[in-house]
């Protein structure tokens, strides 16, 4: 059981939007060693076709698998919405996403029950975040409006950029005539974006990021299995399938922490 204890938790995203998850990760559990994979030559995911995700995240997943993982986390809404359950049927390890912790997080935290999802195409199209918020709260009334604009934005480094920030406004628009007051960041990418979602909503609209409750999640269940790390402390990997400098400029300024490696793994 000591080995199985120290293989590290994998991560992977379709880009760099997943390090928020990573981080949280981090901060939950020191001891913890982490491996990161951003598929940043299929990004985003998110105007992709289920098969094309599916494949993706399959591909991803057992190469992340190849590195004797004790968990996965799939840190991308696209593909826990599309690929999560052929995920976990395709690993021997516990494979956790990143909708159910984010829609309970939603309906512990909204006062009026008027709630907004934002993600990909694909998630919002999916259904997924509908279908687990009403898990947790039936009475829940929902706003729901796709922003495929959000992630080339995250992954160009435009985090606080105008040009973003009048994209907020025009997809916020619909959303905030609803008079939500919790809003899912149904994307990993999108907690990079708080600073403009914020001055476009206001502060009484609350934020929603799946990574926090993620890392919560992730501890509990390693907890139950008797596989969280009582030694430490943990290292982190990183890889890419493609642009590793880029990503590794990004991950530096995202991370606040001197990144100084990643590998590049490529599909056939």
């Amino acid at each position: 059981m000591e080995n199985l204890e120290r293989r590290p938790i994998a991560v992977f995203d379709s880009g760099i939007g997943g390090l928020t998850v990573f981080k949280a990760l981090s901060r939950r559990m020191p001891r913890e060693s982490l491996i990161y994979f951003g598929d940043t030559a299929h990004v985003p995911y998110g105007s992709k076709s289920r098969e094309a995700v599916t494949r993706y995240s399959l591909e991803v997943a057992r190469f992340l698998d190849s590195k004797e993982i004790k968990a996965m986390v799939v840190a991308c809404n696209t593909s826990s919405a599309l690929a999560l359950s052929r995920v976990q049927k395709a690993l021997r390890v516990p494979v956790l996403g990143v909708i159910r912790p984010g829609a309970k997080a939603a309906a512990d935290a909204t006062r009026t029950g008027r709630v907004g999802i934002i993600g990909t195409e694909a998630t919002i199209a999916s259904g997924a975040y509908t279908q687990a918020l009403r898990e947790n709260f039936p009475g829940v009334r929902i706003a729901a409006a796709a922003c495929p604009l959000f992630v080339p934005l995250v992954e160009e480094g435009w985090w606080a950029h105008p040009v973003t920030r009048e994209v907020a406004r025009h997809y916020l628009k619909p959303l905030s005539r609803f008079r939500i007051d919790t809003l899912i960041l149904g994307c990993t990418h999108y907690p990079l974006l708080k600073k403009p979602l914020r001055e476009v909503l206001g502060p009484s609209v609350k934020l929603i990021d799946s990574a926090e409750q993620t890392a919560i999640e992730t501890e509990e269940l390693l907890s139950r299995l008797k596989l969280l790390n009582r030694g430490g402390p943990g290292s982190w990997e990183f890889f890419v399938s493609d642009a590793p400098k880029r990503f590794l400029r990004l991950a530096k300024r995202l991370l606040g922490l001197s990144v100084s490696r990643v590998g590049l793994h490529q599909f056939d």
